[in-house]
């Protein structure tokens, strides 16, 4: 009998339709519009179905990517539904917001070959399929209660997903949010062209169903600190995020129209000042808008500014070959006439007779050698000053953790910029029965590394809570 011949690669990537750039860059509606089904069953048909495949270990919640690929090809999309959510609860948000091509899609076979398999966006597929089925979510089997409480602290992608694991496990799970709605980060960072806020409703929806309680407008270390908390729970879970901004320490930062991202972003999507006065959250009309950094959270602000009508330039003092943003995210700005002053940084803020920025005073840099991260230093060029004139700056260069529950919790430790210090493998921190994870812990981060923090914390609050032992918890670390 001959050899069955080796199966041919496809290198060619079905890529997602969205809007056109002229079209989106003046609403907020998403940009990505979604696989049709058809498209979806050749897309994954791409996968090549491997004996060990890179792509689960490349994955921070460790998901099943090769059998949902083949559930889609079958066209089972219900039981590729439920394969994802045993390893994940939010899949609609990690399938539009996950960085697929640095971890699982990155170390795909079809990659190392020249190709790309589009996991995140069949893994949005299969989420968004499950919204539009008439039979609605399909709800796991729960074990027996085990009579256990857990409290997490903080509605983000962390918080989630360990109350999703967590309430699986059959102990009873509440969530206390500071905001007015669940979601952190993802309602409140993440502008709705980018992940539509029903889609988080949908997601935190799911978890009500299974049974988590939910609390909004609690503020942990003040509405009741944490201690309090270990009163009434056998263990808490701190999720809290990375809500405090940085900036950089120059000149002209306190005048008028220099924002922070988090203040800018929260004002735009939470509280929808994009919607004015639809909302009751008023939003200066700006013309000339600069971004300073070069992550994601950058790429979010200069393109909710430029949808508000403003011009927008992003300055970062690196090349374009060093932004951290991703690249899908930094090329839908582009098309959308968003300009980068590259090898540039602000040294001062200029302001007028009133108090408001009006300049901002720059100096060119060139690459050096390289710093800590890897990445090559920049270094000014003398004589290189610029000025660019400008009526707003929103600093994007990045977050550490608010301090309020490690200033209202003895004993907690934390590290020099604020995070609280836990076990990378556990979560486990300096307190007992205190567990933390994601970007409190991490500093500000991508959202499924916050969510895979989450999954190994819930791992060992779980082992802590059926073994309730000091014994049980150094086992598992």
């Amino acid at each position: 009998m001959a050899d069955a011949k080796p199966r041919k690669l496809d290198l060619d990537r079905h890529e997602m339709p969205k809007q056109a750039p002229d079209v989106r860059r003046s609403n907020f509606d998403e940009v990505a519009l979604g696989y049709a089904i058809q498209t979806a069953v050749e897309e994954a048909s791409r996968c090549l179905n491997c004996k060990k495949p890179l792509c689960v270990a490349g994955c921070p919640v460790e998901i099943d990517i090769p059998g949902f690929m083949r559930y889609i090809v079958q066209r089972d999309f219900q039981a590729g539904v439920r394969l994802l959510k045993e390893k994940n609860c939010l899949p609609a948000i990690s399938g539009r917001v996950c960085p697929q091509e640095s971890q699982c899609e990155g170390v795909c076979l079809l990659a190392k070959k020249g190709g790309q398999l589009a996991i995140g966006r069949l893994e949005r597929f299969l989420a968004d399929w499950e919204a539009g089925h008439p039979g609605g979510m399909e709800l796991p089997q729960f074990p027996p209660p085990t009579g256990k409480k857990v409290a997490v602290i903080g509605g983000g992608p962390a918080g989630l997903t360990v109350a999703g694991d967590l309430i699986r496990l059959g102990h009873a799970v509440t969530v206390y949010e500071a905001l007015h709605e669940m979601g952190g980060v993802l309602v409140y960072g993440i502008p709705e062209f980018r992940l539509p806020k029903a889609i988080v409703r949908r997601e935190v929806d799911y978890l009500k169903k299974l049974g988590v309680s939910l609390v909004t407008d609690f503020v942990a270390g003040r509405t009741r600190t944490v201690d309090s908390l270990l009163e009434e729970y056998d263990a808490v879970f701190v999720g809290t995020g990375a809500g405090l901004p940085w900036f950089m320490d120059i000149p002209g930062e306190n005048l008028n129209g220099v924002y922070s991202a988090n203040e800018y972003l929260t004002r735009m999507n939470l509280m929808k000042g994009y919607l004015f006065p639809r909302f009751q959250t008023p939003v200066k009309s700006h013309r000339r808008v600069a971004v300073i950094g070069g992550g994601n959270v950058a790429m979010d602000c200069a393109r909710t500014a430029l949808r508000l009508g403003a011009e927008v330039q992003v300055i970062y003092r690196r090349s374009r070959q060093e932004l951290p943003a991703r690249l899908e995210e930094v090329e839908n700005a582009e098309e959308e006439g968003v300009a980068f002053q590259f090898l540039t940084l602000p040294t001062r803020y200029v302001g007028d007779q009133e108090g408001w920025v009006k300049a901002i005073e720059c100096v060119h840099m060139q690459l050096g050698e390289p710093d800590a991260s890897g990445r090559r230093q920049p270094v000014p060029i003398p004589g290189s000053e610029t000025t660019i004139p400008v009526d707003a700056v929103i600093c994007a260069i990045g977050n550490s953790p608010n301090p309020l529950i490690s200033a209202t919790t003895p004993g907690l430790e934390t590290g020099k910029r604020g995070n609280i210090l836990a076990d990378e493998a556990t979560g486990k921190t300096s307190r007992e029965r205190i567990w933390a994870g994601g970007d409190v812990v991490s500093g500000a981060a991508t959202v499924i590394l916050a969510m895979g923090a989450g999954r190994k914390a819930a791992r060992a609050i779980h082992a802590y809570l059926m073994h309730a032992s000091h014994a049980s918890v150094s086992a598992i670390r």
